[in-house]
């Protein structure tokens, strides 16, 4: 058992706290801006065109793996805010194992949040982009180009999210772990 507390001390250095703390600010604060900015180019991407002689019309409204996109990004954004701030109220409170696995528990809802929206529309777009011809549906990324490209930056963002929050939930599980050993 002595072996066991020498390989993991009670309280980390405080060296390794205030890393630990760094990388969360960091990631939070690259979480936000991530989800942020996935939000504003889903909210704002439209597209009007004439295909065949009719008005096409594209929003991401029309679509509800696009509005869900649009929700999740903006719900894990909101929660980003507050998380950064909780983070910030920890570090004058002192450390609680207890506060970290309630963090632990937030980090990794948030972080299948936003991949259930990311992967919905990983699949809505492959659609949009490339069809499919056993049911018989056609690309419509030729005659919509700026919104596909829209839609895409805006899942590749919310993917960039999803790595950070990633990181922050295996960062959360290894402070628990520190802490409580």
């Amino acid at each position: 058992m002595a072996s066991l507390e020498a390989k993991f001390p009670q309280n980390p250095p405080l060296k390794t706290q205030k890393l630990v703390l760094g990388a969360q600010i960091g990631l939070r604060i690259l979480t936000v801006s991530f989800t942020l900015a996935a939000t504003w180019v889903v909210l704002t991407s439209r597209q009007s065109t004439m295909a065949f002689g009719i008005p096409v019309d594209a929003r991401y409204s029309y679509s509800p793996t696009f509005k869900f996109l649009a929700f999740a990004n903006a719900i894990v954004c909101v929660l980003s805010v507050l998380s950064l701030l909780l983070v910030f109220f920890l570090c004058h409170q002192g450390s609680n194992p207890a506060k970290f696995y309630y963090l632990f528990l937030h980090d990794l809802s948030m972080t299948l949040l936003v991949l259930a929206g990311s992967a919905a529309a990983t699949a809505e777009g492959n659609i949009g982009r490339y069809g499919n011809t056993h049911s018989g549906w056609m690309p419509v990324c030729d005659y919509v180009g700026k919104f596909c490209n829209k839609m895409t930056t805006s899942v590749i963002l919310s993917y960039l999210a999803f790595a950070c929050l990633v990181m922050l939930t295996i960062l959360s599980a290894s402070n628990c772990r520190l802490i409580q050993v």
